[in-house]
């Protein structure tokens, strides 16, 4: 009786101890990072108890640069890639320009190029730092033309007579200031600044809350009329952030007129934001949409009645990026 017992008692002691180690097996780490799905029971192929997500890890490797270029047209690979028996790669334009998709690099003219999906998952996880200066961005190394196209730290140009200066639109704007003496005005988005500018003025930095640089350019029409535009000095390709300009120039002092009625006159100009990656030699006249100032609005500049200003009042909008389903 008491070997039954004793035996009952030590069948009592080792359950937890079988339990627990039941539990671990339902998760089991691999080697490779992933986990394992474990079945319960000792191997019966039972239900499955428990199964984990482990977020992959990123390496930073040296790769020799050809290996990811096309060796037929030198282009970047992108899926999908193709590969005959031999190991010679192609990429898909390539394979559909050769005859019955044959390799061109194998002697016997008789490698069949055949879809990859080994290379295309190299190809398609390969990441490079944005090479533009300021820009964090990793980009998918067959889409890093497209990004620099439209990176918001392209390189801009100064195109002021005898500079070459080339550099991110930020310190493109420090170059016109410091060096060419732009002024530079700080705006506000969503709110009107208005600005006395001499008809002399020819360029004015303008900067946003964000630090995006907008150029705004004044030239003469003749006839004593000016021409006022502005643009936002970034790759020709971004459209993204979107901003919208309003310009006008109130008529001073009101005709007694229209002071009777509680109108004023005014010229404005309500445009859609163009982005330039050489915003030096953008002339107000040559843009799609300008502001025209005739003589008439024109005011004499403070302490000096010989010369004349713009009476300019300016609203530049920043617009959120869901605002393009609206359109």
């Amino acid at each position: 009786m008491q070997g039954t017992a004793a035996a009952a008692e030590g069948r009592s002691r080792a359950s937890p101890d079988k339990a627990v180690e039941s539990s671990k097996k339902a998760r089991l780490d691999l080697a490779d990072g992933h986990m394992k799905q474990e079945t319960a029971g000792a191997g019966d192929g039972g239900p499955i108890v428990g199964a984990a997500y482990i977020p992959r890890v990123e390496l930073a490797v040296r790769i020799d640069k050809q290996v990811l270029h096309c060796p037929l047209c030198t282009l970047p690979f992108k899926p999908p890639v193709f590969q005959c028996k031999a190991g010679h790669p192609a990429c898909g334009g390539c394979v559909a320009l050769l005859p019955f998709g044959q390799c061109k690099a194998c002697v016997d003219g008789g490698g069949f190029l055949d879809p990859c999906p080994a290379f295309d998952a190299v190809v398609s996880s390969t990441r490079i730092g944005c090479p533009n200066a300021g820009c964090q961005w990793y980009v998918t190394y067959h889409e890093v033309a497209e990004h620099q196209k439209a990176c918001p730290h392209a390189p801009c140009q100064c195109t002021e007579p005898g500079c070459s200066y080339v550099g991110a639109p930020q310190a493109l704007a420090g170059h016109l200031h410091t060096i060419h003496l732009v002024p530079v005005r700080v705006v506000q988005y969503g709110k009107v600044s208005k600005l006395q500018l001499p008809v002399s003025t020819t360029r004015l930095v303008l900067l946003g809350d964000d630090n995006c640089v907008f150029l705004m350019t004044m030239g003469a029409l003749g006839a004593g009329v000016t021409a006022m535009s502005v643009v936002c000095a970034r790759a020709r390709a971004a459209t993204r952030p979107r901003f919208t300009c309003k310009m006008w120039v109130n008529l001073e002092p009101p005709p007694a007129a229209a002071a009777n009625c509680g109108k004023q006159d005014m010229v404005l100009v309500d445009m859609d934001m163009r982005s330039s990656s050489s915003p030096g030699p953008v002339v107000a006249a040559g843009e799609p949409t300008f502001l025209t100032v005739p003589p008439m609005y024109l005011v004499p500049a403070a302490g000096d009645g010989a010369s004349m200003e713009v009476p300019l009042h300016i609203r530049i909008d920043k617009l959120p990026p869901w605002s393009d389903t609206l359109v």
